[in-house]
């Protein structure tokens, strides 16, 4: 045998030798949970602006949300079937998103749309911020995943019970969900 053979087949074994040791390792998990983000912008005429931050917890998903340019009181808080706010009034974000086929209702209803958050409450200064785990919502590549879709926030109140969607009235601010960096 040649060198050049001596070192062809040496280059063979040292590959087939790597190639078995990578694919006997486990794939790494996660250190840190998912995280999902969505910067709100405002539609037509609106200056309602804010964040909405969705972190994996053991027990659902941390909804956390700081909101600005509100009137005070409560206002529709959802999030809706299409990542696409695009229309000046957020109506290409689609109807709440509701893959269950459930009636509309509040964030603690047993069977409710995925996307019912209920509603965010604004102070006299038009600042909004709400923080609760949510028991329905996903963050992984499943059918209750909220990747890549949108959440919008409403004009009035959503009363929790009004078909199909609350009876929350125009679309204010609208944000499409992302993966976020995992700290």
């Amino acid at each position: 045998m040649n060198s050049f053979q001596v070192s062809f087949i040496a280059l063979i074994f040292l590959f087939a030798v790597g190639f078995s040791a990578q694919s006997q390792t486990p794939a790494e998990k996660p250190s840190a949970p998912l995280k999902a983000v969505a910067v709100l912008h405002p539609t037509a005429g609106s200056k309602v602006s804010g964040t909405v931050t969705f972190t994996e917890e053991a027990d659902g998903v941390q909804v956390r949300a700081e909101i600005t340019g509100l009137t005070p009181g409560n206002h529709g808080f959802h999030v809706h079937e299409f990542g696409d706010c695009s229309a000046a009034d957020a109506s290409s974000a689609g109807a709440h998103f509701n893959p269950t086929n459930n009636p509309h209702a509040g964030p603690d209803a047993a069977e409710r749309h995925v996307g019912d958050m209920g509603n965010v409450e604004a102070d006299a200064s038009g600042k909004a911020t709400l923080e609760y785990v949510d028991h329905q919502i996903s963050l992984t590549n499943d059918q209750r995943s909220v990747i890549g879709r949108s959440v919008v926030v409403h004009a009035n109140a959503d009363d929790l019970k009004s078909q199909p969607s609350g009876d929350s009235g125009a679309r204010v601010a609208c944000g499409v969900i992302g993966r976020a960096k995992s700290q």
